[in-house]
């Protein structure tokens, strides 16, 4: 069983960052699948970000540069550093972990395969 719990949402205007963290326990190791997504009132959730376990980052087209994620093996946790803020990022954003023994390739910003996910956490982005 593995147990996410995100932190670092808040407040920005346009054009501003945050960093988000997710601490990861339990049962959890290298063959995790990691990643990022969102889901703003009224739309479906959708990918942001992804670690595969064969270390490939993945990103959704909307990100454009802008975001980065990482993260830190011996402490658990799962970042993404978000620059460049825009309104329409406003979102709950999720933290979402999934076992599997091969890379989940293009599935990896996909949320259906997903078996773990955090509380959220809630960005707000004003013009």
């Amino acid at each position: 069983q593995v147990q996410l719990m995100e932190a670092g949402g808040g407040s920005v205007q346009a054009g501003g960052s945050l960093r988000l963290s997710c601490l990861a326990s339990g049962d959890i190791d290298a063959k995790y699948c990691m990643a990022w997504f969102r889901q703003a009132p009224g739309k479906e959730r959708e990918g942001v970000a992804a670690i595969d376990i064969d270390g490939t980052l993945s990103y959704g087209d909307f990100v454009k540069g802008r975001f980065t994620i990482s993260k830190d093996n011996a402490e658990n946790t799962l970042y993404l550093q978000m620059n460049s803020l825009k309104p329409e990022d406003a979102a709950m954003y999720y933290c979402a972990a999934l076992s599997t023994i091969s890379p989940m390739g293009w599935l990896a910003l996909k949320p259906g395969p997903y078996n773990y996910w955090g509380k959220g956490t809630q960005v707000t982005v004003s013009s």
